[in-house]
């Protein structure tokens, strides 16, 4: 902990233990929206103590594990990763909406399914991206102006749907966002696609990824002008703030079908990939 806090010198990041290791204990309330294709959503709402107006909000897109820890102790609540984020987000003045895309739609996660199986993709994850973007907008304390959207895995890539201007649902609409933030999308479809974001991107992926390459979101960065940060000795969901690395053999998809993935946290990455998104947010809300 004190060499992860170490790596946070920064005023900004003052309160390391903002990290999601119980420093704050935010609790979220629940809200309720309709996104895009009709689907009523269930929503997650972090806002500052005794702030009216938060600096600015965050739109967080859960990966494709879901919002929710699945066994120990926060079994059933918002998982570590996510409860991580919005912590450090809070502590610094944002306000953050986690919309569930799973389990209204009676998933509880699609990891383990064939991408041609999944009958949950980018269609349904960037129309409820779009949805919990106009319901924060519409907030009294949501300044439109003043909203950004991060994501992880299946969520990153949703950052990448809902922020693609040459998709006509993201076109027709009026709202953008001021920072797009995806942590180890897959940027394939989107490479292939011809993506013409709608503002700025900063990708955050680990250089030994071998669920969702680099490889292509460093291609991507490049031909949009994008950041792309890659970490060193790194795994998909190298931000976890709990867990070792492991391979996942439940899982079909990634660089080597059929072989499994490795997941989990590099606690040196993770505080650095921390400390950019604070400072990519404190650039575009000063």
């Amino acid at each position: 902990m004190r060499q992860l806090c170490a790596l946070l010198r920064r005023p900004l990041l003052g309160a390391c233990c903002a990290l999601g290791l119980n420093a704050l204990a935010v609790e979220p309330q629940q809200v309720r929206f309709a996104s895009l294709d009709g689907t009523d959503l269930i929503g997650w709402l972090y806002r500052p103590a005794g702030a009216a107006v938060p600096r600015a909000s965050v739109v967080a897109l859960h990966g494709c594990g879901g919002l929710y820890a699945t066994v120990g102790g926060r079994k059933g609540q918002i998982n570590a990763r996510h409860q991580a984020m919005a912590e450090l987000l809070v502590e610094q003045g944002y306000a953050v909406l986690m919309p569930d895309s799973l389990t209204p739609r009676g998933v509880e996660q699609i990891c383990t399914q064939h991408l041609r199986e999944r009958k949950i993709d980018q269609r349904e994850r960037r129309r409820d991206a779009l949805a919990a973007l106009a319901w924060v907008a519409a907030q009294h304390w949501g300044r439109p102006e003043r909203i950004a959207v991060l994501g992880w895995s299946h969520g990153a890539s949703a950052v990448l749907a809902s922020t693609d201007a040459a998709q006509p649902e993201v076109a027709a609409r009026e709202l953008r966002v001021k920072l797009a933030i995806a942590f180890y999308p897959g940027c394939s479809a989107a490479l292939k696609s011809g993506y013409q974001p709608n503002t700025q991107l900063l990708v955050l992926i680990g250089e030994k990824d071998d669920w969702t390459a680099p490889a292509p979101c460093i291609a991507l960065g490049k031909g949009v002008n994008a950041e792309v940060q890659v970490y060193p000795d790194s795994y998909h969901g190298f931000d976890d703030p709990r867990g070792t690395v492991r391979l996942r053999t439940d899982v079909l998809n990634g660089v080597h079908p059929g072989r499994g993935v490795h997941v989990g946290p590099n606690p040196q990455a993770r505080a650095l990939a921390y400390a950019r998104v604070m400072e990519r947010l404190a650039q575009a809300f000063p």
